[in-house]
C-alpha cells in the first residue's frame, strides 16, 4: 500500500492523462514541479486569454487555479477523471501582466472523498501572486467512471 503523502503520477504521466481526458487543453499548460501536496505549473497565456486594457482575464485566472488543484490532486490520488470541483473562491489582487501565469497549488487536506487547498497565481516573472484560490475537490469512490 502507498503512503498517503506519495506522489502517485510523474510529471510524464499527468501531461499524457490530460491529453487524452482533455485534449481541448492541449499545450495550454506545462506542469514544472510536482512534490508531495504540492504543484507548480505554467499556463500558456495567448490573445484569447487577454482582456481590454492587456490583462489576463478572471475566465483564463480561473481555468488556471482550476487546472493547477486538479492536476496537484490527481498526482497524490492517481488518473481519476472524475475528480471535480465543489467549491473555489478567488481573491484577485493585482492587475496581471499580458504573460503567462504560474499557478502554485497546496494540497491542504486530502481524505478519502475531498481535497482541500489553495492555489497563488503569479505573472511570470513577478514575486508578487495576483490572485488567491481556496479550492475543494471531490474525489469519487473507486470504481466509479
Amino acid at each position: 500500500m502507498k503512503e498517503k503523502n506519495t506522489v502517485k503520477m510523474s510529471i510524464p504521466e499527468m501531461h499524457e492523462f490530460l491529453a487524452r481526458v482533455f485534449p481541448q487543453m492541449k499545450g495550454a499548460f506545462e506542469i514544472l514541479e510536482v512534490a508531495p501536496n504540492r504543484l507548480r505549473l505554467r499556463m500558456r497565456i495567448t490573445e484569447d486569454d487577454l482582456r481590454p486594457g492587456g490583462t489576463v482575464s478572471g475566465p483564463a485566472m480561473f481555468t488556471a487555479v482550476d487546472c493547477a488543484y486538479y492536476i496537484a490532486t490527481l498526482a497524490m490520488i492517481g488518473p481519476e477523471a472524475l475528480a471535480v470541483t465543489t467549491s473555489c473562491s478567488i481573491d484577485f489582487m493585482r492587475k496581471p501582466g499580458p504573460v503567462d501565469i504560474i499557478a502554485e497549488a497546496r494540497i491542504l487536506k486530502l481524505g478519502k472523498v475531498l481535497s482541500v487547498g489553495d492555489v497563488l497565481l503569479y505573472s511570470e516573472g513577478s514575486a508578487d501572486p495576483v490572485a488567491h484560490a481556496n479550492l475543494t475537490y471531490s474525489i469519487p469512490k473507486a470504481g466509479v467512471k
